[in-house]
């Protein structure tokens, strides 16, 4: 027995159509290792989980990226005020990039607050942070040992360096003030504590769970009820 719809058709679409405009400009200008991101993650996995209404798929990005981009948008808005906090979105405000490419990039802002809407539609999935924190490990691992660190090469000065931050906070060279062993430790342990974890807490606190229970032996209740209704229908 499927449940109602939860999401209006026009969400699901105009994502969409979002994600089919930035996908292909954003591996033309950048490549395909751009979407090793976090917030390019998040914006995949959004995707599917709009579609698949699924509170997992939504949850996830929203313990990955909610906090991040909480910087991102004070940052935004101070530029705006001109009391920039950190001065990482001042390429927004770069005029030799296009509206265009700028638009785009303005996802760090609004999805956020998509992410919110869709758990308070859908609930919240306590998995999410588990599912998250292994797979930001695994992006985490790989961009440390097989994308490039900074700087960028001369001749492509847009492929993308240093991607999540692996090795350090500067997109010019890797940072020096510990091992890259150390930081990249470090980081593996900060990023669960000190940003999933609380962001889990809070959605966990605030939106209904979703999470369905499991027994390894007869499987989810919701898959007990479905049977069950399925049975008392052909009983009928």
């Amino acid at each position: 027995m499927k449940s109602a719809k939860r999401l209006p058709l026009s969400i699901k679409v105009t994502y969409t159509a979002f994600v089919a405009v930035l996908v292909p400009y954003y591996w033309h200008a950048y490549g395909p290792t751009n979407f090793l991101y976090f917030c390019d993650v998040a914006l995949l996995l959004t995707l599917v989980g709009v579609w698949r209404e699924s509170p997992l798929l939504i949850s996830m990005p929203a313990i990955g990226i909610t906090l991040p981009q909480a910087l991102w948008q004070i940052d935004f808005l101070g530029m705006i005020a001109g009391l920039p906090v950190t001065g990482m979105t001042g390429y927004m405000f770069d005029p030799k990039l296009t509206l265009f490419t700028r638009g785009l990039s303005f996802f760090h802002f609004w999805l956020p607050f998509l992410l919110i809407w869709l758990i308070a539609r859908l609930g919240y999935d306590r998995r999410a942070f588990k599912a998250w924190t292994v797979l930001a490990w695994c992006l985490v691992l790989i961009c440390f040992f097989i994308m490039p660190a900074p700087p960028a090469p001369p001749d492509n000065p847009h492929l993308p360096v240093n991607i999540n931050y692996v090795h350090g906070f500067s997109h010019h060279k890797p940072q020096e003030w510990m091992p890259p062993w150390a930081y990249l430790g470090a980081m593996m342990v900060i990023l669960p504590m000190c940003i999933y974890w609380p962001t889990h807490l809070l959605l966990n606190k605030f939106f209904r769970d979703q999470t369905p229970e499991f027994s390894p032996k007869t499987g989810s209740t919701d898959e007990i009820r479905e049977i069950s209704l399925a049975e008392s229908d052909g009983i009928r």
